[in-house]
């Protein structure tokens, strides 16, 4: 079964050759790689000319848009979702897509996700303030099925219309249409960066900003928004960074805080004004 690898891109230049590199060196060699740059600013169209990939554009939609679009062009039987920013273990395509090439789910995703920059100051204070290990994306207890897929049968993502375009959890629609999760694929090891300096910090942190209230349990999106910007609050940030920064000693993780809270604080006030949700 042939794969196509689909890559959302929006000013991803500094980060996109080494992605394209990693793929380039995988084992399993049935695949195409889609690039969809997202109405970037930067070099991005440029970075990826060097490389042997279908080349798309669009307006700046976001990800989810960008996604479904370079499904609709894809040959293969098999969608495989990662974003610019990866780097990816030489068996990564095939092991993510075993499952799926052997019939037995429709689609997977991949707990053994581990941070490429976890030596960076700034992407340990990331993960402190996520509650994982400086290494890891994602905990030892993580469960076998969640509702992001990395990889599904293109069947099965056009039936339902692919990703609603929603914004930093687009990826989490898919689940819901499909009636199903996304299943882990034992050994498909890939690389994750974390933001490593401030600028990158607040710029991440006013993207999550823009949904992070959808991913909550109360259905009122004006009531989340409330609570969301309480819990944001100058002084809840600096309880939280105060008590965090002794127990890990690290008082960088203060300053951390203090940026990260304000760009989610600013992005949920811009969301009571209708503030595009795209990066």
């Amino acid at each position: 079964m042939k794969i196509s690898v689909i890559i959302p891109a929006f000013n991803e230049s500094k980060v996109i050759g080494d992605c394209l590199n990693s793929l380039s060196k995988q084992t399993f060699k049935d695949f195409e790689v889609i690039v969809i740059d997202d109405g970037s600013t930067d070099a991005t169209k440029e970075s990826v000319r060097g490389f042997p990939v279908k080349l798309l554009e669009q307006a700046h939609l976001g990800p989810g848009v960008a996604r479904n679009k370079g499904a609709q062009v894809a040959s293969g039987e098999i969608l495989v979702f990662v974003d610019a920013d990866m780097t990816f273990d030489s068996k990564f395509l095939g092991m993510l897509t075993k499952p799926i090439r052997g019939g037995k789910v429709l689609g997977t995703f991949s707990k053994y996700e581990y941070v490429k920059n976890y030596n960076n100051i700034w992407s340990k204070c990331w993960n402190i303030n996520k509650g994982l290990p400086f290494h890891k994306m994602h905990k030892d207890n993580y469960p076998d099925t969640q509702v992001v897929f990395r990889a599904i049968l293109k069947k099965e993502f056009l039936k339902v219309g692919g990703f609603e375009a929603i914004g930093y959890i687009d990826d989490h629609t898919l689940a819901k249409k499909l009636g199903t999760l996304a299943v882990s694929a034992p050994n498909a090891i890939f690389y994750h960066k974390n933001p490593e300096n401030l600028r990158e910090i607040f710029k991440q942190a006013r993207w999550i900003g823009k949904s992070e209230y959808k991913n909550r349990k109360i259905k009122n999106e004006i009531i989340m928004k409330v609570i969301s910007l309480i819990r944001y609050s100058l002084p809840l940030t600096l309880i939280n960074g105060i008590f965090k920064s002794v127990i890990y000693m690290m008082p960088q993780f203060i300053l951390f805080k203090m940026i990260y809270d304000l760009g989610i604080e600013i992005s949920l006030i811009g969301s009571f004004f209708d503030e595009q949700r795209y990066r």
